[in-house]
């Protein structure tokens, strides 16, 4: 399967610091590129283009970063947002060398329908990334996980029912479990009902010879004492 080529168009950038907040708001993200052996080169690039490449490849596929007349291969390797918006405002490159693996950490995606998720069941996906090693233009985007085959409670995937590209080494255990489904937790909810007057066992105490019933002595006291 060939790769989709992904380009980026940045520039070399002369503002820093606080000045970055004037490139923020005429549409440009301040970021730098850096990498072994490669002298770290602030850069700027539009924001709307770099939103687009961002969702194609994530912080591990392969981007030709073009900068000026000079093209770079890299990988996005760390964003930061801010915290009330939420807005990427700083992206970091790392150029790569085409001829060495690097790690990467890659997501998982599921797709598809669970016959034991629409019975109740309850879909737990344990792991949301999976770290991989690879040429860098070999790895991918994501791994999709295809949940159909989850159709009783307690079936699960592992990790080495992902299908992977012999040119990528999974560096966690494929034993471990990436998703399953639980049966559905049975609560037992109690109610207090209030028992009926036929459910109560009336006693009465019988009189003893010479000796008036309980109930008996307690309505002559009472009236005793009211007079």
């Amino acid at each position: 399967m060939t790769m989709e080529r992904i380009e980026l168009q940045a520039q070399k950038r002369e503002l820093i610091g606080r000045s970055q907040n004037s490139l923020r708001k005429d549409g440009f993200l301040p970021s730098v590129i850096y990498g072994h052996n490669f002298k770290p080169l602030p850069i700027q690039i539009k924001y709307s283009d770099f939103e687009k490449v961002f969702k194609k490849a994530g912080e591990s596929t392969l981007i030709n970063l073009k900068i000026n007349d000079k093209e770079e291969p890299a990988v996005i390797k760390d964003i930061q947002k801010d915290p009330v918006s939420d807005k990427i405002i700083h992206a970091d490159f790392y150029k790569v060398n085409l001829k060495e693996k690097i790690k990467a950490k890659i997501p998982l995606v599921l797709i598809g329908e669970s016959e034991a998720v629409r019975a109740g069941g309850i879909l737990v996906k344990t792991v949301n990334e999976l770290e991989v090693e690879a040429l860098p233009q070999d790895l991918p985007h994501e791994f999709q996980i295809d949940i159909s085959r989850l159709q009783n409670f307690g079936d699960h995937i592992l990790v080495k029912d992902i299908f992977v590209s012999d040119k990528v080494k999974i560096e966690v255990n494929l034993e471990d479990v990436v998703a399953l489904v639980q049966e559905p937790r049975q609560e037992a909810v109690e109610e207090a009902v209030a028992p009926s007057v036929d459910d109560v066992e009336v006693i009465k105490k019988a009189p003893v010879e010479g000796e008036e019933g309980i109930e008996e002595k307690v309505i002559e006291k009472s009236v005793q004492e009211k007079k």
